[in-house]
Protein backbone atom coordinates (compact mmCIF):
# COMPACT_ATOMS: atom_id res chain seq x y z
CA UNK A 1 0.00 0.00 0.00
CA UNK A 2 1.37 3.05 -1.29
CA UNK A 3 1.78 5.88 2.15
CA UNK A 4 -0.29 8.78 2.38
CA UNK A 5 2.55 12.00 1.60
CA UNK A 6 3.05 14.28 4.44
CA UNK A 7 1.74 17.39 3.86
CA UNK A 8 3.73 20.50 2.92
CA UNK A 9 4.75 22.71 5.88
CA UNK A 10 1.84 25.17 6.87
CA UNK A 11 -0.55 22.81 5.20
CA UNK A 12 -3.32 21.43 7.30
CA UNK A 13 -2.97 17.56 7.34
CA UNK A 14 -5.23 15.50 5.22
CA UNK A 15 -7.06 12.66 5.76
CA UNK A 16 -6.36 9.89 2.82
CA UNK A 17 -10.12 10.64 1.19
CA UNK A 18 -9.32 14.32 1.32
CA UNK A 19 -5.96 13.57 0.19
CA UNK A 20 -7.43 11.62 -2.87
CA UNK A 21 -10.21 14.38 -3.60
CA UNK A 22 -7.68 16.55 -3.90
CA UNK A 23 -5.55 14.96 -6.37
CA UNK A 24 -8.68 13.65 -8.30
CA UNK A 25 -10.09 17.67 -8.07
CA UNK A 26 -6.28 18.68 -9.47
CA UNK A 27 -6.50 16.23 -12.57
CA UNK A 28 -10.19 17.37 -13.41
CA UNK A 29 -8.60 21.26 -13.25
CA UNK A 30 -5.77 19.56 -15.51
CA UNK A 31 -8.05 18.01 -17.90
CA UNK A 32 -10.37 21.63 -17.98
CA UNK A 33 -7.44 23.24 -18.66
CA UNK A 34 -6.31 21.57 -21.96
CA UNK A 35 -9.40 21.37 -23.05
CA UNK A 36 -9.77 25.01 -22.87
CA UNK A 37 -6.32 25.88 -24.51
CA UNK A 38 -6.88 23.22 -27.51
CA UNK A 39 -10.19 25.04 -28.16
CA UNK A 40 -8.48 28.24 -28.17
CA UNK A 41 -6.16 27.20 -30.53
CA UNK A 42 -8.63 25.90 -32.47
CA UNK A 43 -10.92 28.39 -32.38
CA UNK A 44 -13.90 26.73 -30.67
CA UNK A 45 -16.14 29.51 -28.82
CA UNK A 46 -18.71 26.81 -27.26
CA UNK A 47 -15.78 24.92 -25.56
CA UNK A 48 -14.39 27.40 -24.36
CA UNK A 49 -17.13 28.77 -22.95
CA UNK A 50 -17.92 25.78 -21.41
CA UNK A 51 -14.61 24.62 -19.95
CA UNK A 52 -13.06 28.35 -18.80
CA UNK A 53 -15.94 28.56 -15.94
CA UNK A 54 -15.06 25.06 -14.75
CA UNK A 55 -11.06 25.98 -14.00
CA UNK A 56 -11.32 28.09 -10.71
CA UNK A 57 -14.03 26.16 -9.03
CA UNK A 58 -11.96 22.92 -9.74
CA UNK A 59 -8.89 23.97 -8.54
CA UNK A 60 -9.97 26.04 -5.84
CA UNK A 61 -12.14 22.65 -4.64
CA UNK A 62 -8.78 21.13 -4.08
CA UNK A 63 -7.32 23.57 -2.05
CA UNK A 64 -10.11 23.08 0.37
CA UNK A 65 -9.77 19.39 -0.30
CA UNK A 66 -6.00 20.16 0.91
CA UNK A 67 -6.85 22.18 3.90
CA UNK A 68 -5.62 25.44 2.34
CA UNK A 69 -5.90 29.23 3.72
CA UNK A 70 -9.58 30.42 3.36
CA UNK A 71 -7.55 33.62 1.97
CA UNK A 72 -6.03 31.54 -1.05
CA UNK A 73 -9.84 30.02 -1.51
CA UNK A 74 -11.40 33.40 -2.15
CA UNK A 75 -8.50 34.69 -4.38
CA UNK A 76 -9.33 31.61 -6.79
CA UNK A 77 -13.25 32.53 -6.29
CA UNK A 78 -12.73 35.70 -7.26
CA UNK A 79 -10.49 34.90 -10.24
CA UNK A 80 -13.80 32.63 -11.37
CA UNK A 81 -15.77 35.73 -10.97
CA UNK A 82 -13.63 37.82 -13.35
CA UNK A 83 -13.23 34.71 -15.89
CA UNK A 84 -17.11 34.59 -16.05
CA UNK A 85 -17.74 38.68 -16.64
CA UNK A 86 -14.63 38.55 -19.15
CA UNK A 87 -17.10 35.89 -21.29
CA UNK A 88 -18.77 39.00 -22.17
CA UNK A 89 -17.94 41.43 -24.70
CA UNK A 90 -18.91 44.53 -22.95
CA UNK A 91 -17.23 47.47 -21.43
CA UNK A 92 -18.66 46.91 -18.24
CA UNK A 93 -18.39 43.64 -17.82
CA UNK A 94 -15.01 44.53 -18.56
CA UNK A 95 -14.81 46.76 -15.78
CA UNK A 96 -16.67 44.19 -13.18
CA UNK A 97 -14.22 41.38 -14.17
CA UNK A 98 -11.21 43.63 -13.18
CA UNK A 99 -12.86 44.39 -9.84
CA UNK A 100 -13.40 40.78 -9.14
CA UNK A 101 -9.81 40.10 -10.05
CA UNK A 102 -8.73 43.33 -7.95
CA UNK A 103 -10.78 41.56 -4.81
CA UNK A 104 -8.53 38.50 -5.43
CA UNK A 105 -5.57 40.26 -5.77
CA UNK A 106 -6.09 42.09 -1.96
CA UNK A 107 -6.75 38.87 -0.67
CA UNK A 108 -3.56 37.44 -2.13
CA UNK A 109 -1.64 40.48 -0.61
CA UNK A 110 -3.48 39.80 2.97
CA UNK A 111 -2.52 36.06 3.03
CA UNK A 112 1.47 37.15 1.68
CA UNK A 113 1.53 39.02 5.03
CA UNK A 114 1.56 35.73 6.69
CA UNK A 115 4.75 34.76 5.39
CA UNK A 116 6.79 36.58 7.28
CA UNK A 117 9.39 39.14 6.49
CA UNK A 118 10.23 39.85 2.89
CA UNK A 119 13.22 37.86 1.26
CA UNK A 120 16.27 38.99 0.95
CA UNK A 121 17.02 41.25 -2.27
CA UNK A 122 13.70 42.38 -2.03
CA UNK A 123 14.89 45.76 -2.67
CA UNK A 124 16.46 44.98 -6.47
CA UNK A 125 12.57 42.75 -7.02
CA UNK A 126 10.52 45.99 -5.86
CA UNK A 127 12.69 47.98 -7.98
CA UNK A 128 12.30 45.78 -11.35
CA UNK A 129 8.29 45.67 -10.76
CA UNK A 130 8.54 49.24 -9.90
CA UNK A 131 10.28 49.84 -13.14
CA UNK A 132 8.06 47.66 -15.11
CA UNK A 133 4.34 49.24 -13.69
CA UNK A 134 5.79 52.50 -14.52
CA UNK A 135 6.97 51.51 -18.34
CA UNK A 136 4.02 49.65 -18.74
CA UNK A 137 1.29 52.04 -17.66
CA UNK A 138 3.20 54.89 -19.56
CA UNK A 139 3.26 53.44 -22.79
CA UNK A 140 0.31 52.09 -22.84
CA UNK A 141 -1.52 55.52 -21.60
CA UNK A 142 -1.66 56.90 -25.17
CA UNK A 143 -3.29 54.20 -26.19
CA UNK A 144 -6.09 52.91 -23.65
CA UNK A 145 -9.27 54.32 -24.38
CA UNK A 146 -9.97 57.43 -22.08
CA UNK A 147 -12.72 55.92 -19.90
CA UNK A 148 -10.00 53.01 -18.85
CA UNK A 149 -6.99 54.98 -18.43
CA UNK A 150 -7.64 55.31 -14.47
CA UNK A 151 -8.91 51.98 -13.98
CA UNK A 152 -6.32 50.24 -15.62
CA UNK A 153 -3.60 52.57 -13.74
CA UNK A 154 -5.27 51.16 -10.48
CA UNK A 155 -5.79 47.90 -11.28
CA UNK A 156 -1.88 47.32 -12.82
CA UNK A 157 -0.62 49.03 -8.90
CA UNK A 158 -2.26 46.50 -6.79
CA UNK A 159 -1.41 43.53 -9.57
CA UNK A 160 1.79 44.91 -9.30
CA UNK A 161 1.78 44.55 -5.49
CA UNK A 162 0.67 41.24 -5.56
CA UNK A 163 3.19 40.46 -7.65
CA UNK A 164 5.82 41.63 -5.79
CA UNK A 165 4.26 40.34 -2.18
CA UNK A 166 4.07 36.56 -4.08
CA UNK A 167 7.73 36.40 -3.42
CA UNK A 168 7.39 36.25 0.07
CA UNK A 169 6.21 32.65 -0.69
CA UNK A 170 9.25 31.56 -2.14
CA UNK A 171 10.43 30.92 -5.99
CA UNK A 172 6.82 28.79 -6.98
CA UNK A 173 4.87 31.68 -6.05
CA UNK A 174 6.62 34.28 -7.11
CA UNK A 175 6.85 32.87 -10.73
CA UNK A 176 2.81 32.55 -10.13
CA UNK A 177 2.57 36.24 -9.51
CA UNK A 178 5.13 37.60 -12.69
CA UNK A 179 3.14 35.16 -14.66
CA UNK A 180 -0.44 36.52 -13.80
CA UNK A 181 0.92 39.99 -14.66
CA UNK A 182 2.18 39.05 -17.88
CA UNK A 183 -1.14 37.47 -18.47
CA UNK A 184 -2.76 40.56 -17.53
CA UNK A 185 -0.46 42.90 -19.65
CA UNK A 186 -1.44 41.18 -22.55
CA UNK A 187 -4.79 41.72 -22.13
CA UNK A 188 -3.85 45.81 -21.60
CA UNK A 189 -2.18 45.35 -24.80
CA UNK A 190 -5.66 43.81 -26.84
CA UNK A 191 -7.33 46.79 -25.15
CA UNK A 192 -4.98 49.40 -25.94
CA UNK A 193 -5.09 47.89 -29.94
CA UNK A 194 -1.59 46.83 -30.03
CA UNK A 195 -0.10 44.01 -32.26
CA UNK A 196 -1.10 40.72 -30.85
CA UNK A 197 0.51 37.70 -31.51
CA UNK A 198 -1.62 34.33 -33.42
CA UNK A 199 -4.40 33.12 -31.31
CA UNK A 200 -3.88 35.73 -28.38
CA UNK A 201 -6.51 33.97 -26.13
CA UNK A 202 -4.46 31.25 -26.02
CA UNK A 203 -1.87 32.91 -24.16
CA UNK A 204 -3.68 35.00 -22.11
CA UNK A 205 -5.15 31.79 -20.76
CA UNK A 206 -1.53 29.84 -20.74
CA UNK A 207 -0.22 32.18 -18.57
CA UNK A 208 -3.35 32.95 -16.43
CA UNK A 209 -3.63 29.32 -15.36
CA UNK A 210 -0.12 28.84 -15.06
CA UNK A 211 0.05 32.16 -12.68
CA UNK A 212 -3.29 30.82 -10.30
CA UNK A 213 -2.00 27.44 -10.09
CA UNK A 214 1.65 28.48 -9.63
CA UNK A 215 0.21 30.82 -6.46
CA UNK A 216 -1.86 28.06 -5.20
CA UNK A 217 1.04 25.22 -4.63
CA UNK A 218 3.71 28.04 -3.48
CA UNK A 219 1.11 28.83 -1.14
CA UNK A 220 0.11 25.60 0.05
CA UNK A 221 3.59 24.65 0.34
CA UNK A 222 5.11 27.79 2.90
CA UNK A 223 4.77 27.83 6.20
CA UNK A 224 2.44 30.55 7.58
CA UNK A 225 2.04 33.26 10.98
CA UNK A 226 0.23 30.19 12.95
CA UNK A 227 -1.06 33.25 14.76
CA UNK A 228 -2.72 34.04 11.98
CA UNK A 229 -4.52 30.71 10.76
CA UNK A 230 -6.11 29.74 13.79
CA UNK A 231 -7.76 27.07 11.95
CA UNK A 232 -5.26 25.60 10.10
CA UNK A 233 -2.86 25.66 13.41
CA UNK A 234 -6.50 24.39 15.79
CA UNK A 235 -6.38 21.09 12.99
CA UNK A 236 -2.79 20.63 13.45
CA UNK A 237 -2.84 20.85 17.16
CA UNK A 238 -5.65 18.05 17.22
CA UNK A 239 -4.11 15.57 14.25
CA UNK A 240 -1.05 15.30 16.63
CA UNK A 241 -2.85 15.25 20.16
CA UNK A 242 -5.58 12.75 18.83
Amino acid sequence: MTPTPAPAPGEAPAAPARERAARLLLAAFAVATAVDLIALLAGTDLVHTVAKPLLMPLLAASVVARGGPRLLTASLLFGWGGDLLLLFDADVAFLAGMGSFAAGHVCYLALFKRAGTPRARGGLLAAAYGIALVTTVALLWPDLPADMRGPVAGYSLLLTAMAYGSSRMGRTAGWGGALFLLSDTLIATGVADWPQLPRPDFWVMLTYVAAQYLLARGVLGHPLDARATPVAAYREKRTTTS
